[in-house]
């Protein structure tokens, strides 16, 4: 008899003597056993994978993983072997039933809590993808927000730098279209602003220093233009408008990598649904039905117990029971007897003792008359 077979038994809880006599037993119970031993390596898995992301990014988080994980996976397989053990294959049907029905709704506890990290796991390529998502459209609001409200600050300055804007387009849009009709008129050009004659004459002239004075009102334009744009961007930087921008490809990469659990398991939630809202009926079913495999696996212990059938293995653990009670009762009625007994004489020895002490009392008395007077 190998040592496998003998550690699947200790993991199923038996009375390993007892079982040993019974060969058609071994198999059932190798295979309780394994069911439970997998599923406290499904659950040290699970946690060692959700306290690595708790700890991600310190240098010690893959010795809090593998400590918490076989520290998680001990007290799951402890719970799951006495789960099954505790089940009285003895006991009628309805009893059984009674016994395991609040051990089957801590399995599913169990294997809820268990699954969600694997689920992470699996799903960790999609998941990355929707906190991209998440992360961008975090960042594009925080810059809404921010732009919003620096407008709301700077109402007046922000209108004052548009309209000056707009002067300094209309003019200088204005200077080019009369620079072209002066050089029309300079080089004899006919259109139905000259006169076609080629030469500078008084029009040319005049239109000259019309030119020149609005260039001077451009400059000055210009240059109220470039005071309010510095004294914008100024109170944007001070705002800290200029250092916020959107995630580049690498630092969305970046900050999945560095996601913690709550943000891997709320990405995952939202895999049921699509980025416009709806419903996505796939990848829901789809996580729905990992995780029903995961609470259906931890609920199998107690399911394979119960539809086992009673087999010379419970008879005979029924019969050591039922010998260890009765030795309990003999043992109880002979301590009884034994007490019982014991209380009698010391009763007895006690009751001689006190009439001992009375007769030497009287006879003392009865020899000494002459000291009781005395003391009369």
């Amino acid at each position: 008899m190998d040592s496998l077979t003998k550690f699947f038994w200790f993991c199923s809880g038996i009375h390993q003597s007892t079982l040993e006599k019974h060969p058609t037993e071994h198999n059932k119970y190798v295979g309780i056993g394994a069911t439970i031993f997998f599923t406290g390596l499904f659950a040290a898995l699970s946690g060692g994978y959700a306290m690595y992301f708790v700890f991600k990014g310190d240098t010690a988080a893959a010795v809090f993983a593998i400590f918490f994980g076989l520290l998680w996976g001990l007290a799951i397989f402890n719970m799951d072997r006495y789960i099954v053990s505790s089940i009285d294959k003895n006991s009628s049907s309805t009893k059984q039933i009674a016994q395991a029905t609040p051990r089957i709704l801590l399995a599913i506890m169990i294997g809820m809590v268990i699954s969600r990290p694997l689920e992470l796991k699996i799903f960790d390529k999609e998941i990355r993808e929707r906190l991209k998502v998440s992360y961008l459209n975090n960042q594009r609001s925080k810059i809404d927000t921010l732009n919003k409200a620096f407008t709301n600050k700077y109402t007046i300055e922000l209108g004052k730098l548009k309209d000056s804007k707009t002067q300094r387009d209309s003019l200088a849009s204005g200077i080019r279209s009369d620079r072209q009709k002066l050089n029309f008129e300079v080089f004899g050009t006919k259109t139905e602003e000259t006169s076609g004659v080629m030469g500078y004459g008084p029009y040319a002239k005049r239109k000259e220093e019309e030119l020149k004075q609005r260039q001077q009102n451009l400059d000055s334009l210009n240059s109220e233009v470039k005071k309010l744009d510095d004294f914008v961007d100024s109170r944007k930087q001070f705002d800290g408008l200029l250092s916020e921008r959107l995630y580049t490809g690498k630092e969305l990469d970046s900050l999945t990598n560095i996601a913690g659990f709550a943000d891997r398991n709320w990405a995952l939630g939202q895999l049921s649904f699509n980025t416009n809202g709806t419903r996505d009926t796939t990848t829901a079913l789809a996580v729905s039905f990992i995780g029903l495999l995961f609470i259906f696996f931890e609920c199998l212990p107690v399911f394979v117990k119960m539809m086992a059938s009673r087999g010379v293995y419970d008879r005979s653990v029924e019969n050591i029971e039922t010998s260890q009670i009765h030795t309990s009762e003999k043992d109880k009625d002979y301590e009884i007897a034994v007490t019982d007994g014991v209380h009698d004489t010391r009763v007895s020895s006690e009751i001689e003792r006190q009439k001992r002490i009375l007769r030497r009392s009287v006879q003392s008395d009865l020899t000494n008359p002459d000291k009781e007077n005395d003391e009369t």
